[in-house]
């Protein structure tokens, strides 16, 4: 248009913002808005709105909340719909106080809160685990007269779902249904992962029973939930049983399907099976990530192999991925414990891991310092380089004598190691590489 002489108007720009905010391009939404600026032109409400949303898109909360006062200089009433995003923005980020307060000064300015204004802040509160106060907003809804809907319950399942809550995420499933409202497979995830963390297997198999009785087809986030079940049970039987029927529905396993898989044969003591599954991933083109390693290494070293977790560790490092506390803790644990069976290989590669952790900064909690030291002791009973270096990453406060303390006062690094295994396989949408579950769901119901 430029290039013939015809210049934008208010309304070509609006259709560029908007069909670059749909794409969730915010980079382009916010160069279309400074052409807009330099043209002289000024944003209608509508358009200040859409640039509050593309902000909090990208993250720049600050930057959102300065629009909503350069709009409100220009004679624009901020309404439900500007607030929202910045709610959700808040919310996503974790800062529940900043989400209320944006609730407490929307209303304040006289806009009234709709369902999915009370619905981003239920998500703020759950996302912290806050469900008192969750249910809390649920009722405010009710007294305003505001039905919820849903997302309003399925959030608030969610959130019940990630304490292992069972009886209170069927308690909002049965509300859910009873109030005539649709259920969908979002309903039904956080369903089965309510019954799934709980260990409550035979619920988790009648929701599925419910779900194809309704025609709802299981797609990779359900079937991760269900095989990291029985992983959590190291019932491999199971877990290799859902994984051929992903297969034979045409249901693509991803990262997080085989790192839970691998997870159920290494509780199973399967070690063979879960390298065939790291090959075979592998040939798919599907990269082990740091949760894929962790489990693997937790799984050498429960099996009493610990050159082969020091020979996965050295792998996962190849492959370009920074070890973090878990997969030092689980190492130094099983290498400590066995270091008299090899002295001069796991000698060394205790050595080097030390090291690593030094020049990484990572100390340890005074109930793993006494362990090991105690496992220190029976390599070094007069000191030496690994005793000095080992030392280095216990707490300040640390001294020779804590290792008279009581056993029964004391967390075990092997204990540790036994109960954290189930935190480290994450459900499809839940890892660090992928923001949060159903975001795109989210934002098409809200926004």
């Amino acid at each position: 248009m430029k290039t013939v002489g015809i210049k934008h108007n208010m309304k070509t720009y609006s259709m560029l913002f908007n069909g670059f905010l749909k794409l969730k391009d915010w980079a382009s939404a916010f160069s279309v808005f400074e052409d807009i600026t330099k043209d002289g032109l000024k944003p209608d409400l509508i358009l200040y709105n859409n640039i509050v949303t593309a902000f909090c898109g990208m993250g720049n909360m600050d930057r959102a909340l300065c629009i909503v006062k350069q709009m409100q200089r220009e004679r624009h009433r901020a309404t439900t719909r500007t607030y929202l995003p910045i709610i959700l923005g808040f919310a996503r980020a974790g800062e529940t106080r900043r989400a209320l307060e944006i609730f407490d000064t929307m209303r304040r300015s006289g806009c009234i809160p709709t369902v999915h204004t009370y619905n981003a802040l239920i998500l703020a509160l759950v996302e912290k685990c806050q469900m008192q106060k969750a249910v809390g907003i649920l009722d405010e809804m009710n007294l305003a007269g505001v039905s919820p809907n849903r997302h309003t319950y399925t959030t608030l399942m969610q959130g019940y779902a990630s304490l292992g809550d069972t009886d209170k995420a069927f308690q909002y499933f049965t509300i859910l249904k009873n109030d005539g409202l649709e259920i969908d497979i979002y309903t039904y995830e956080a369903l089965l992962k309510a019954c799934c963390k709980s260990g409550r297997m035979q619920s988790a198999l009648a929701v599925t029973k419910e779900m194809s009785a309704n025609k709802i087809p299981r797609n990779t986030y359900v079937y991760n939930i269900l095989i990291d079940g029985w992983a959590r049970r190291g019932d491999v039987w199971e877990a290799a049983d859902l994984m051929q029927q992903m297969r034979k529905e045409g249901v693509q396993p991803d990262i997080h399907t085989y790192t839970s898989f691998i997870n159920a044969c290494c509780k199973a003591g399967d070690m063979q099976n879960a390298t065939q599954i790291i090959n075979e991933m592998e040939a798919r083109g599907i990269k082990p990530n740091l949760k894929t390693y962790t489990t693997l290494i937790h799984g050498w070293a429960r099996a009493a192999f610990p050159d082969k977790a020091l020979k996965c560790f050295e792998e996962m490092k190849v492959a370009g991925l920074k070890p973090d506390r878990a997969v030092y803790h689980c190492l130094m644990t099983s290498l400590l414990s066995r270091a008299t069976d090899s002295r001069s290989h796991i000698y060394s590669g205790l050595l080097s891991i030390c090291r690593e952790m030094i020049e990484s900064e990572i100390t340890v909690d005074m109930g793993t310092a006494v362990h090991w030291a105690r496992c220190l002791y029976k390599i070094e009973r007069t000191g030496g380089e690994l005793t000095e270096a080992l030392q280095k990453t216990f707490p300040p406060d640390w001294t020779p004598h804590n290792i008279l303390a009581d056993d029964c006062e004391i967390e075990t690094a092997d204990s540790e190691i036994v109960d954290g295994e189930d935190d480290i396989v994450y459900y499809s949408g839940e890892s660090d590489d992928d923001e949060s579950t159903h975001a795109e769901d989210y934002d098409n119901d809200v926004i």
